[in-house]
């Protein structure tokens, strides 16, 4: 059994395939979280393509500094979403800075408040896509088929107190989007606080 502070093994031989600069690591990742990382900058600065430039940004990161991930921090999977997180915040940050000083205004209350938003709706959609199937799939029913915990638990064939549980529990991981940190700081690298 394998104990708990080690890092999955395929984040260990990425990283090792990385540092290798093997070309074919980078693809891999590539296409096991660029739809995460799109995902995320998209939610946080809201524009298709400054979330392609933020993409573009994390992944020459990873490939340029392999050495920057820390297996004994957490998963590479919360290590890129953080990655992620505060590129499109420092961006966010950027644009909004300079569209006040073109606007002859300095709101920076108005700013830290959008960047507290966006902030909180990437890491509810990090949160929501990294929690378990059950739980998702419940929620999802729950929440975009407006289905009450005993019709969820029909269409997914358990019980309505199973039903109950995996809302419960699911919610509950959804509310920590709120308890992140303060505006602009990233997620531990480990994903939650």
């Amino acid at each position: 059994m394998a104990r708990r502070d080690t890092p999955p093994r395929w984040d260990r031989k990425m990283q090792q395939r990385l540092a290798r600069g093997e070309a074919a690591a980078l693809g891999e990742l590539y296409d096991r979280f660029a739809s995460l990382v799109h995902g995320l900058a998209h939610r946080v600065l809201g524009d298709e393509q400054a979330a392609d430039g933020i993409t573009r940004e994390v992944f020459a990161h990873v490939w340029e500094n392999p050495e920057s991930y820390d297996p004994k921090q957490g998963p590479l999977r919360s290590w890129v979403a953080t990655l992620t997180h505060r590129l499109a915040v420092q961006r966010l940050r950027t644009t909004e800075t300079a569209a006040l000083a073109q606007d002859g205004t300095d709101d920076t209350d108005e700013l830290e408040r959008k960047v507290r938003r966006a902030s909180v709706a990437a890491r509810a959609d990090y949160i929501v896509t990294s929690m378990p199937t059950p739980l998702r799939t419940a929620l999802e029913l729950a929440y975009f088929q407006r289905r009450d915990y005993r019709q969820t638990a029909a269409d997914l064939g358990v019980t309505a107190d199973e039903a109950r549980r995996r809302l419960r529990l699911g919610l509950q991981l959804l509310s920590t989007a709120h308890d992140a940190a303060p505006s602009g700081t990233p997620p531990e690298q480990g994903g939650t606080r």
